[in-house]
């Protein structure tokens, strides 16, 4: 017997329209890419994609097309992402920080038939712009003033707009429709596309404004530091209609000055965005003096997109700010895990309960996950056994656009690269990517935990661990350090990092560089330092020493 309740299908142009209807004058503030601060409300938001959507039908896109951005965090980003999918065409973001030659694959393989970018992109469209195969159209996101110098042949966002109605009848369709395409950052072979659906958006959605997803509420003005352009700013875009949460768009400004003065004169109560991003924010404070403590509304700030160092998240603790983990990847929808306590760790000492926040988090209701061994074998959730972690739900992928890339198996589970730890609440510990563990001497040395002792040392500003060749150990670790002002001493700081690992995962030895290489989303690039530090010798290899390891 089936229930006799209404099918109404789950689609993006829903969000808008119950914002529309239920949170008409909340505020959505957008530093332009014209240089000035504009305010909207979701009232405004909804008649502009509206609008948008009349010109894109106009501009011959149909269903299924593929319509890509090369945008910052603005207004009028925003509006592509409701537009867009709402018409039943596919937003395709694209970050604009990869090089040309990752730009010209991903566009071309995604078959982008109408490019819309930000005027800070004109000479890169210009630049890409011959080796495009499937694009029609370009839009300029910008007004008539500001059309000088753009390629030629660029429509004006703004005049197409002003030529439509502020009323659409947003179609109706299969939920499982795709909604959005973006690639994943490609540390190895050609970025990968995943295609998002119409559901698995807005369940996504819906348990990010859960008390144990982002706990995003009516009550929060989010300043968003994730990009668009980065795995759909982790949701949050579609979360904010649905509960009435302030958005806060920052625009191309991302440095820690532009930021601190928007969540400041913005009153923000919340924030989200990788580690890098932070570690400026934080500068600006400490160069500047900024008492945050009394001039910052922030409740609370999620890290994610690759490890935090926990000396950075005890920084942000320290102004007030409740900071805290999640984890995903762009399969995965992306968050999929939320470091959240439970009401039994309320007797934890309140160092335990900042560990568990800066673990990668308990599973969101419809995640599921599992640790397998090399062989497959399934591994017990008992927070110390690693294995690779492997997902499944109703927003993890279930291929790559294209049929490129391996996909979850037959049941379902998709492996994400990670080895981590699962304790019997389900809170998540990754360890290290499967490709950046250390393998010395049969035993796993954890990149990331020698990276986060190193980042407590008060001469560290930044710090990579990669593992080098090593004739007895087969691996061992390399420390290579972005050092605040003067270089601390070698001897010096591996004596420190004993108090926060065992003697033998010590690094055998630490290189000193002026910066370090990060993927267009922030992560450190791994896969660079090996390849640069591959044939390193070791000072007890090149001296014929026994070995750190010992």
């Amino acid at each position: 017997m089936l229930g006799l309740m209404q099918e109404r299908p789950l689609l993006i142009s829903s969000l808008l329209e119950h914002a529309a209807c239920y949170h008409a004058d909340r505020e959505i503030v957008s530093r332009t890419c014209e240089g000035r601060l504009r305010r909207d409300t979701y009232r405004t938001l909804a008649h502009r994609s509206r609008q948008l959507a009349h010109a894109l039908i106009r501009m011959g896109v149909k269903p299924g097309d593929r319509v890509a951005s090369l945008a910052w965090n603005t207004h009028r980003h925003l509006e592509l992402y409701y537009a867009v999918s709402g018409i039943g065409a596919v937003l395709h973001t694209v970050n604009p920080r990869l090089f040309p030659e990752q730009l010209t694959y991903i566009i071309n393989h995604a078959g982008a038939k109408v490019v819309m970018y930000d005027i800070t992109f004109d000479k890169l469209v210009a630049d890409l712009r011959p080796t495009l195969d499937h694009v029609k159209t370009y839009v300029a996101l910008t007004d008539a003033d500001h059309m000088a110098g753009m390629p030629e042949g660029s429509l004006c966002y703004e005049d197409l707009l002003a030529a439509e109605p502020t009323e659409f009848d947003w179609p109706v369709f299969d939920e499982n429709t795709a909604s959005g395409l973006c690639y994943t950052s490609g540390t190895t072979g050609n970025p990968k596309g995943v295609l998002y659906s119409h559901r698995s958006t807005l369940l996504h959605a819906m348990m990010l404004c859960q008390v144990d997803g982002l706990a995003l509420s009516s009550r929060d003005a989010t300043l968003l530091c994730v990009p668009l352009f980065h795995v759909n700013a982790w949701g949050v875009p579609y979360g904010s209609p649905l509960c009435g949460a302030k958005l806060v768009l920052p625009g191309p400004n991302l440095d820690g000055k532009s930021l601190y003065e928007l969540a400041k004169t913005e009153g923000c109560t919340f924030s989200l965005g990788v580690p890098t991003v932070w570690m400026g924010f934080l500068d600006h404070i400490e160069k500047t003096g900024a008492d945050a403590k009394s001039e910052l509304m922030m409740q609370r700030l999620i890290v994610g997109g690759s490890a935090a160092p926990k000396s950075l998240m005890r920084k942000l603790d320290d102004l007030g700010i409740h900071a805290f983990q999640a984890w995903g990847m762009s399969e995965t929808g992306p968050v999929a895990t939320v470091a959240h306590a439970l009401p039994k760790h309320d007797a934890l000492s309140e160092e335990a309960r900042f560990d568990l926040r800066c673990m990668g988090g308990r599973p969101m209701f419809g995640v599921e996950l599992r640790l397998i061994d090399d062989e497959g074998r399934v591994l017990a959730h008992d927070g110390d056994t690693p294995g690779e972690l492997q997902v499944r739900g109703p927003w993890v992928t279930s291929g790559y656009f294209g049929g490129e890339g391996t996909g979850p198996d037959a049941e379902g589970w998709f492996s994400t690269g990670d080895i981590a730890t699962v304790d019997p609440d389900g809170f998540v510990r990754i360890t290290d990517r499967a490709k950046d563990v250390i393998k010395s001497g049969g035993e796993w040395i954890s990149s990331i935990d020698l990276e986060d002792a190193a980042m407590r040392h008060p001469q560290v500003a930044e710090a990579a661990v990669v593992g080098v060749p090593h004739p007895r150990w087969q691996e061992r670790p390399l420390l290579v350090v972005v050092p605040k002002g003067d270089a601390p001493d070698k001897a010096a700081l591996r004596d420190f990092l004993t108090d926060y690992v065992a003697r033998w995962w010590l690094p055998d030895d630490v290189v000193f560089v002026d910066e370090l290489p990060h993927t267009a989303t922030g992560k450190l690039q791994k896969m660079v330092l090996r390849k640069a530090y591959a044939e390193y010798v070791l000072p007890d290899v090149a001296t014929g020493n026994r070995g750190a390891a010992e």
